[in-house]
């Protein structure tokens, strides 16, 4: 059989199986056993919520690494390659190294029909498994309990937030929520918690399993002071440990004070200033991402978030209202269909000072005339574009030195504006960099 290339895999993975999402663990589980693999890495953390998963994937890879391990980490979607969402030691795998994951787990699945997720999760295993690691730190795509990363047996299972979200697969409720994301603890085995207000079905798993809980509020959490903040947790031997003056982050603090929880209980090295330096160096595209451009030869800050839902939403709001801007937010909007429109917009009022919105690259896509609509009957001024690149071409043109560019409202959105910078700069239309 001649060799398949990359996009040649991931073509042939869209057409599998009848069903983009087929919630289960049959399936996956056969395959794994077929593969063979063992226990992927000596420390398995996996990580679920409804928001703050990838940024909590990544505080617990920074701190692991720091202590020169060598480290997994699987994540879902990507913005621009599929790569994004295999990282070995800190790098994207490489199309050959997913090509020929693709094809162990395609060679062991037999007629086993795969969704496009289940056989890359497999592949992400088969992967990591290979590459001989320390730890591997495994983001769960829905839910929890259904969800195909749920075959492996974590050493640690977080629980980063608990809201409604994809209710047809979920529950309308964040008690059915909360039942779902539980089904990643393992008996004994320490659960860990971000949710100040943990809905009685994931109290109630954890004690079913006599898994070790750890609770933000309770047994660990953040306090903000003056230009740092402070964190308090306990460890496996109930001893408390504290850190002071920690550095402001851009990423989410909560998830770091989740983070530091779980690389406490894993009985490592615990050093204030190397925690410190692994805290500060991560990073994640597309979560509370500054840039600064030049465009059209004057400076513009531009923040991107892929944030998509109310919970989501409320937290972007809460850090854009703790960073006042001299000048206006001028916001480029996109969102999918099946999102709830008012409850992300509503958090953002009186935040944001212009509104340029815009259809999405999918087509699961809300038109940018439903978009414009709600904004407009919330009172907010509003222009609609053809598409996120000329939205944000015309929230550029009319930024000035002091006025922010923040677009958000989904992957699909960031994705666009990560192409677009790409190729502006490499046109010399725009000079980016990380901010």
């Amino acid at each position: 059989m001649t060799q398949r290339s990359l996009g040649e895999w991931l073509a042939y993975l869209e057409q599998l199986h009848p069903s983009a999402i087929d919630m289960g663990l049959e399936r996956s589980q056969k395959v794994l056993a077929r593969l063979a693999l063992g226990k992927l890495a000596p420390r398995v953390v996996t990580v679920t919520g409804t928001n703050g998963k990838g940024s909590t994937c990544a505080f617990v890879a920074s701190l692991l690494r720091a202590q020169g391990l060598k480290v997994g980490v699987y994540s879902s979607p990507h913005l621009l390659r599929y790569n994004e969402r295999v990282l070995i030691d800190g790098q994207e795998a490489s199309d050959e190294r997913l090509c020929e994951a693709f094809a162990a787990v395609e060679a062991a699945r037999g007629d086993i029909s795969l969704t496009y997720f289940e056989m890359g999760t497999l592949a992400a295993f088969w992967l990591f498994y290979q590459s001989q690691l320390d730890a591997v730190v495994l983001e769960v795509g829905l839910g929890g309990r259904l969800d195909t990363v749920n075959v492996v047996d974590a050493d640690l299972a977080l629980v980063t937030s608990i809201g409604v979200d994809h209710v047809d697969y979920l529950g309308d409720t964040r008690e059915l929520v909360a039942f779902e994301k539980a089904g990643i603890f393992r008996p004994g085995k320490p659960a860990l918690c971000g949710d100040l207000d943990p809905p009685q079905p994931l109290l109630d798993k954890a004690a079913e399993l006599a898994a070790p809980l750890f609770l933000r509020g309770r047994d660990f959490d953040l306090a903000s002071a003056e230009g740092s903040w402070n964190w308090r947790g306990t460890a496996a031997d109930g001893a408390l440990v504290e850190l002071r003056d920690l550095p402001l982050l851009d990423l989410p603090m909560e998830n770091a004070t989740l983070a530091l929880q779980a690389y406490l209980l894993m009985g490592l090295p615990w050093e204030a200033a190397q925690v410190r330096q692994a805290l500060l160096d991560t990073r994640i595209t597309g979560r509370l991402d500054r840039r600064q451009l030049s465009w059209q030869g004057k400076p513009v800050e531009l923040l991107l978030d892929v944030g998509h839902n109310p919970h989501a939403a409320e937290y972007l709001a809460r850090r854009l209202a703790a960073r006042p801007l001299k000048g206006r937010r001028l916001a480029v909007f996109g969102l999918l269909a099946d999102k709830d429109l008012n409850g992300v917009v509503t958090p953002l009022q009186g935040l944001v000072d212009d509104w340029a919105v815009a259809p999405l690259h999918t087509p699961r896509s809300r038109p940018a005339a439903e978009l414009a609509e709600a904004l407009t009957n919330l009172g907010a001024a509003v222009k609609s574009y053809a598409s996120v690149d000329a939205a944000l071409e015309g929230q550029c043109a009319q930024a000035t030195a002091d006025d922010q560019v923040l677009l958000f409202g989904s992957f699909f959105c960031v994705a666009q504006a990560l192409e677009w910078l790409e190729r502006h700069t490499q046109e010399g239309g725009v000079d980016g960099s990380a901010g």
